[in-house]
């Protein structure tokens, strides 16, 4: 942006309602460049937000009075358009699309560590911010601007994590890609996982059999992801099953 001093903090708010939470995280945050707006509720958030310069909010999901869920939803009707980034300990699929599905750029699991949430705001704030339009490979319907992907017309139910596994894949152009580039996008880029130098592989088979299983309920004869040895994964998006 011009005029913006690139080593100036960054502005978010925060919005928890445990202090000693908001209080660790926005420490932490600080840490990493950040220019923390601390608020201890919704309404305190929303009474503000107007007048409030900042480039994301960080939302509590759980909050007494007014959920982060029902705050977003607010934004969203009073035609408020700063991105916002749910974080919470609830990890449920149901959860993560009624987020992204009422305007969220992002659903954060809390037991993923500050260390990781910092560098994910960091990308999300280079982003830009208009929502793309969907983008169509054979049966699989990406939406990027709400991090879903409908198979055969039917939302296969991926998480955020998943949906950027799936998305990786496609844009592979026939391409494997490898067990690290998969978990990079799982993570960041050097994230560390599991045990010895390749312990992250066992890890990304774990997500690779979930995405799979999440197709197959919707199209039995799905074989459209592809395992490549000691490589990674393919895109093949094939189907033994005719429509």
């Amino acid at each position: 942006m011009k005029g913006v001093d690139p080593t100036a903090p960054v502005p978010i708010a925060l919005v928890d309602d445990d202090p000693l939470y908001r209080e660790f995280v926005a420490r932490v945050l600080i840490g990493h460049g950040f220019a923390v707006h601390e608020f201890c509720d919704g309404k305190s958030f929303l009474d503000a937000v107007q007048g409030l310069a900042v480039r994301l909010v960080l939302l509590d999901w759980t909050m007494p009075a007014m959920s982060g869920l029902e705050v977003l939803r607010t934004l969203r009707q009073r035609q408020v358009a700063i991105p916002v980034v749910l974080l919470t300990g609830r990890c449920h699929v149901e959860c993560e699309l009624a987020a992204l599905r009422s305007g969220a750029i992002d659903f954060v699991s809390k037991a993923r560590g500050i260390e990781v949430l910092a560098p994910r705001l960091r990308r999300l704030i280079a982003r830009p911010c208009e929502r793309p339009e969907p983008v169509c490979n054979g049966d699989l319907v990406s939406h990027p601007g709400m991090w879903r992907a409908q198979w055969r017309g039917h939302d296969v139910g991926l998480t955020v994590s998943e949906y950027k596994v799936v998305s990786r894949l496609v844009a592979g152009s026939g391409e494997p890609v490898t067990f690290r580039a998969i978990y990079d996008e799982v993570h960041y880029p050097g994230f560390h996982g599991g045990s010895g130098a390749n312990g992250y592989e066992v890890n990304v088979r774990a997500i690779m059999k979930k995405i799979r299983r999440k197709f197959a309920a919707i199209d039995p004869g799905f074989n459209g992801i592809r395992s490549i040895k000691n490589v990674g994964y393919l895109w093949t998006g094939m189907s033994t099953r005719r429509l």
